[in-house]
Order: structure tokens, then sequence, then C-alpha cells
């Protein structure tokens, strides 16, 4: 498996940003998007995502094999939200691991939930997402949504090899298409494809990313 870098690496945190102003859009509005409810919230805010991000995500919908269909599960998450999911998860880790310091606490953490201060989330560029099927099912990805590297024996990892020939096809058909439009993925999370962000700077080489945290 090649290098994973995590959005806890220096190196994430180092790219700066130039926030080019783009307003979020309610993917609830957009024809041909299904959005999932499972991560609502009573704004919906986790309905929302970046206008560009938005048209790259009809174009990576529309590279997908025939009968298949993106099903998003959450975009835009508020900064308070971003914070408390990953203060979470450190006390999660902490308490199984007591003898970890902090900074391998936080590094461990990134592999699941992303440091508050580089988020993708928080930019309204990131997508968590999935696949419906010709038949009308959710696709069998080879782990549930934000299944955690600690409960999946990894196999939430984009290229994990303990997971099925179904769910690696199915991936790979994701990965195609999204890959084609533009967007990256975060490789410990099959799921979380990111466009604009600091994350993505960085994978592609950018100067800076186009998209920083937004206040709510």
């Amino acid at each position: 498996m090649a290098e994973v870098v995590l959005l806890a690496d220096e190196r994430i945190s180092a790219v700066p940003v130039s926030d080019c102003g783009e307003p979020l859009v309610d993917l609830r509005t957009v024809a041909g998007v299904e959005v999932d409810g499972r991560q609502a919230d009573a704004a919906g805010a986790y309905a929302r995502v970046r206008a560009g991000a938005a048209r790259l995500l009809l174009r990576a919908q529309r590279a997908l094999p025939a009968g298949y269909r993106m099903v998003v599960v959450e975009g835009y998450r508020p900064p308070a939200l971003q914070a408390r999911y990953f203060d979470e998860h450190v006390a999660l880790l902490r308490g199984r691991h007591p003898d970890w310091p902090a900074a391998r606490l936080r590094r461990e953490a990134s592999r699941y939930i992303s440091p508050p201060a580089v988020a993708p989330h928080v930019t309204g560029g990131a997508l968590d997402l999935t696949l419906r099927g010709p038949d009308g099912r959710l696709c069998w990805m080879g782990t549930e949504v934000n299944a955690s590297p600690e409960d999946s024996d990894c196999a939430c990892y984009t290229d994990a090899d303990n997971i099925s020939g179904e769910a690696r096809s199915n991936r790979a058909a994701l990965r195609s298409a999204m890959t084609g439009a533009g967007f990256v993925n975060y490789p410990t999370e099959w799921w979380h494809w990111s466009v604009g962000d600091r994350y993505w700077a960085f994978v592609t080489g950018g100067a800076a990313a186009r998209y920083g945290p937004l206040p709510h």
C-alpha cells in the first residue's frame, strides 16, 4: 500500500488558503442528486457543498456505469461539530491506549476524524458518499460509511485488501468517477472525497487551497 499522508501531517497545515468566496449550495435542490438523511441536522448543513463541488459531483455521476448513482451522506460540517467529533474520537482512543502521548493520539485520531483546523468538511469542499446500484439498493462497499479503522480492521481504507471482490469493484467504480471529475480521496476512508481544500491542494500539487473553513 502506498504511503498514507494523514490530515494531521504538518505538510497539510502548511498549505496556504486563498478562499475564492464560492457559496454553498443545497444538494437537495439539485436535480439528479440523491441525499441520504442519516447525517441530517436541523439546519441542513449536511446537504450543502460549495457550488464548484456540486458541479463536479454531477460530472462524476454522469461517469458512473449505467444504472448507478451517487448517494451523498454528508457535505459541509460546521467547525463546532467537527471539533466535537475529533475530541470524542481522541477520548475514545485515549481510553483504549492510555499510554499514548498527545501527539500520537492526534495522529491516530486523524485516520478517522480530521483535526478541525485542516478538516475538509468545514470548507464545504468535501463529500461523504456511496453508490446505489441498478437494483435500487445501496452497493456493498466493504464497510459502512464512517466505519473506523479500529473497528473495521482497516477495511475502511480505500485500498484495503480484506474486502470482497464485489466491494472492490464498487469502490473502483466510485474512484474512477470521482477522480475523473477532479476530486481526491482521503485514503483511510473510501467514502470521503474532496476538492478545493488543503488536502486536495497537497495531493494535486496546487499552490494553495481555494476553499477555507467556513464560519457556520
